[in-house]
């Protein structure tokens, strides 16, 4: 039944509740496209057998309902794109889906904007690779129910939650990230999200960071200070129009191979302080416009100058940033020779680091160091 109805653009209805579907395999596209399809009956579709569902409601964007409760899904290997583009469908109960199988599940439900909830609690991911926009444009849903996904082999998450505007809480903190290549905008214009638990994120194989939080403007804080970055080359619009944000932790960020910050802190208009160590490094990077635009109350070692929002000013020692190891306290060698010498931010003397801001000088090496 592959394509069996796809793109009949000018079917409003269709009566299918009578079809013997038992050994079928195949489903994908199978109502791709009818756009002006206001009705569809498959209450009563055997799908035990079915391995493809792939694009099998695509566009459907006239229909209000649809009943796929009893779909028996145990052998579907591909949802790509299943419900993509449904928008005015209002409720889908996909509760009791078998997704043991299933290994690309991108696009899902992407641009079902009429939605308030998808019940996916219950959903097998252990096989899932690709997540790809999997609730992208999903304007209406208010919460998602993830905490039991396993994302162990899941290696593309862009675009998973883009533009869920609605949403105002999302639990990942579990999620296992260890084998994902892209967040390219996985997170961006989810604005009304407050907080986000990215802490325990692995990102060590990731390369694309471009857009991850941009225009998440009511998150009032993001833990990325664990975040392994040596893999990535974009990350562009990365904290963009995050203007609740007023420090960033970025202590161990490595961004020896990146390529791309263009308006990576762009619209950051509350940011007072972002924490970088030696591992933040721009001599790869070639894209690097806006880089601090509109940062209006940054303060590093130089007060903010919106003429001077490129790459020149990320650093600790003449630009925006404050100098913070990525031990988390002051990286002195202990065989070093040369002692260190403490002071704090009025310049008095003290005997051993403090809390806080210190400087901190070695022979004709003067830094900013925060201890926690």
């Amino acid at each position: 039944m592959w394509a069996m109805f796809h793109t009949c653009s000018s079917l409003t209805s269709i009566d299918v509740s009578k079809f013997n579907t038992e050994k079928v395999t195949n489903m994908r596209g199978m109502f791709g496209g009818c756009s002006n399809l206001t009705s569809l009956n498959v209450s009563n579709f055997n799908t035990e057998n079915v391995t493809d569902m792939l694009s099998m409601f695509y566009g459907c964007n006239s229909l209000t309902s649809l009943d796929v409760s009893n779909f028996r899904t145990q052998n579907v290997t591909n949802m790509y794109g299943m419900f993509c583009a449904c928008t005015n469908l209002t409720s889908l109960d996909v509760s009791k889906f078998d997704t043991r199988n299933v290994t690309d599940m991108s696009f899902m439900f992407s641009g079902c904007n009429g939605l308030t909830s998808i019940d996916v609690s219950k959903f097998n991911t252990d096989k899932v690779t690709n997540m790809r926009g999997m609730y992208h444009c999903c304007y209406s849903l208010t919460s998602l129910e993830l905490s039991k996904f396993d994302t162990r082999n899941v290696t593309d998450m862009g675009y998973m939650f883009g533009s869920c505007n609605n949403l105002t809480s999302i639990d990942v903190s579990n999620f296992d990230t260890k084998n994902v290549t892209n967040m390219h905008n996985m997170f961006i214009g989810c604005g009304n999200l407050t907080s986000i638990d990215v802490s325990n994120f692995d990102t060590r194989n990731v390369t694309n960071m471009y857009g991850m939080f941009g225009d998440c403007g009511n998150l009032t804080s993001i833990d990325v200070s664990n975040f392994d970055t040596q893999s990535v080359t974009n990350m562009d619009f990365m904290f963009f129009q995050c203007y609740s944000l007023t420090s960033l932790d970025l202590s161990n960020f490595d961004t020896q191979n990146v390529t791309n910050m263009y308006g990576m802190f762009d619209g950051c208009v509350n940011l007072a302080t972002i924490y970088a160590s030696d591992k933040f490094v721009t001599t790869a990077c070639s894209e690097d416009g806006e880089m601090f635009s509109d940062c209006k109350k940054l303060v590093g070692a130089v007060p903010y100058d919106p003429n001077r929002i490129g790459k020149e000013m990320a650093n600790y020692t003449t630009g925006y940033f404050t100098y913070k190891a990525a031990s988390g306290i002051d990286a002195v060698s202990a065989t070093d020779n040369i002692a260190a010498e403490y002071y704090d931010v009025n310049g008095r003397r003290l005997n051993a680091p403090q809390k806080g801001i210190n400087i901190v000088k070695r022979g004709n090496i003067t830094t900013k160091v925060l201890v926690k």
